[in-house]
């Protein structure tokens, strides 16, 4: 069966622009040195997505390995995420990246707050990464278990930017992602801006389906199971604020 093709495209806004990101973590900054217990907004936090997230990941089966499980979160923000999973007994690899040097500032100074290493394996480390411009490869950083997005998508989806080829940035997204999943891993995206069906439009669709390797090398993303989140129902069609797609890497 062919994938569907990705949606169409969201009006672009202040969110989707790392000037906003900046002056925003520049403001935790100043803020979380005077009172460390500001540590910045948490996205999705009024719709417990962490908590349902890290939920999630423990109901896998056949389980994943605490000790040995790597973690990557792509516009990691203030790093709660990462912290989340260490509180939740994952003690393997993490590394939280964000375009923004003061998100990685600020998520380094949490860690430390929380008494945290931020270097090493055992540690939790965040470097600046910009997802859309970088290439993975140039990183050394390798590939993930899991690879986490929570909203990333959702900016990049609102950047006005294009690439080389005049595309809105947010198409070739999914192939900034895949080298950074290993064949069997997973790539788990909350959003706020997509449905659950656009996101697998999005990330199960390849403009490689006739054959042949692009910038993607040819991998490819399978749906594997999705992030319960409290339903309503309105004018007779049921749907929920927030989705959270898990995708497995097949190849």
């Amino acid at each position: 069966m062919t994938p569907p093709s990705p949606p169409n495209h969201l009006d672009p806004s202040e969110l989707g622009d790392k000037t906003f990101w900046d002056e925003t973590y520049t403001s935790d900054l100043t803020h979380n040195a005077s009172k460390p217990t500001h540590i910045g907004q948490t996205w999705f936090s009024d719709s417990n997505a962490s908590a349902l997230t890290l939920k999630y990941l423990l109901s896998l089966s056949p389980p994943l390995d605490s000790a040995s499980t790597s973690f990557l979160d792509l516009g990691t923000g203030n790093g709660e995420f990462l912290f989340l999973l260490r509180e939740g007994g994952f003690t393997g690899s993490m590394l939280g990246v964000d375009y923004s040097p003061a998100s990685v500032e600020l998520a380094s100074r949490i860690a430390g707050q929380k008494g945290l290493s931020v270097e090493g394996e055992a540690g939790v480390r965040f470097n600046e990464w910009d997802i859309v411009s970088g290439n993975w490869a140039d990183s050394g950083e390798g590939e993930f278990d899991v690879v986490l997005d929570k909203g990333t998508f959702d900016a990049v989806s609102l950047s006005a930017d294009t690439d080389g080829e005049g595309r809105r940035v947010c198409e070739g997204y999914r192939a900034k992602v895949l080298p950074m999943v290993k064949v069997g891993g997973r790539f788990l995206v909350t959003s706020c801006n997509w449905t659950e069906e656009e996101l697998k439009g999005w990330f199960e669709w390849s403009a490689l389906e006739g054959g042949g390797k692009g910038e993607d090398g040819g991998g490819k993303f399978k749906w594997e199971g999705r992030v319960e989140y409290p339903r309503f129902k309105f004018g007779g069609v049921e749907g929920q604020s927030v989705s959270g797609v898990c995708f497995k890497r097949v190849s």
